[in-house]
């Protein structure tokens, strides 16, 4: 448990700034694409200082955002199934610990309301966890993962293992009534800061919980991106 209070404090600042790949390495690798989101080339990069974190973004030009007052909030979606390392009970823990931190998200802005149907003004939210771990040719795809691969993170030491654990929430807005999309969020947590904030399970959640509220903030941002 000591470890959530070490990842909360390392990645708190995410919350606060939008961010971009800030090293070479990280700036030559492609943007992760694992299917989640219905357009990724709408994703415009953020700057940030925050180490081995990049956030995209997309938000819609057109809307007024004072046009929405209340949101429905999709189960939360965790690629992960049961393991020998991972319990069912420990993904179901996972999952509503990581809904709650969407709630405590949309329950801080303090001008939505959260509702269960669809209707006028209301928009819909939907964040995935879909993990993944990145070949160190950058030129190619990467491979996505079960977010089990958080708990055994310490077995990607530096010239141990060829690929790079990482960390990957996606979130979208759409209308909850015609589905048109109206915002996109993208964060990845990798390298490094990675490897050493994880190794439990429990540890993987104060990690997520701080990238999910990142990833709603990014995709809620009203200003839109230009694309």
């Amino acid at each position: 448990m000591k470890k959530i209070g070490l990842l909360a404090a390392s990645i708190s600042t995410i919350v606060l700034l939008a961010a971009c790949s800030n090293t070479p390495k990280l700036a030559s690798e492609p943007m992760p694409r694992s299917g989640f989101l219905p357009d990724y080339s709408l994703l415009v990069p953020m700057y940030t200082s925050v180490k081995d974190v990049r956030i995209w973004r997309y938000r819609i030009s057109g809307v007024n955002p004072g046009s929405y007052n209340a949101v429905i909030l999709d189960p939360i979606y965790l690629n992960q199934n049961a393991t020998k390392d991972v319990s069912a009970e420990a993904i179901a823990n996972a999952k509503v610990t990581l809904q709650a931190s969407m709630v405590e998200s949309v329950n801080a802005r303090g001008n939505l309301k959260i509702v269960t149907k669809p209707g006028p003004g209301v928009v819909r939210v939907s964040v995935g966890i879909t993990g993944a771990e990145s070949s160190n040719d950058y030129l190619k795809p990467w491979n996505f993962t079960p977010i089990g691969l958080a708990t055994n993170a310490a077995a990607y030491a530096g010239g141990v293992n060829a690929k790079t654990p990482a960390l990957l929430v996606e979130s979208k807005i759409t209308d909850s009534q015609s589905n048109k999309l109206l915002g996109e969020g993208l964060v990845t947590v990798q390298g490094e800061s990675f490897r050493t904030a994880s190794g439990s399970v429990d540890s993987f959640i104060g990690m997520a919980k701080k990238a999910v509220q990142a990833a709603m903030e990014s995709s809620a941002n009203p200003n839109p991106t230009g694309q």
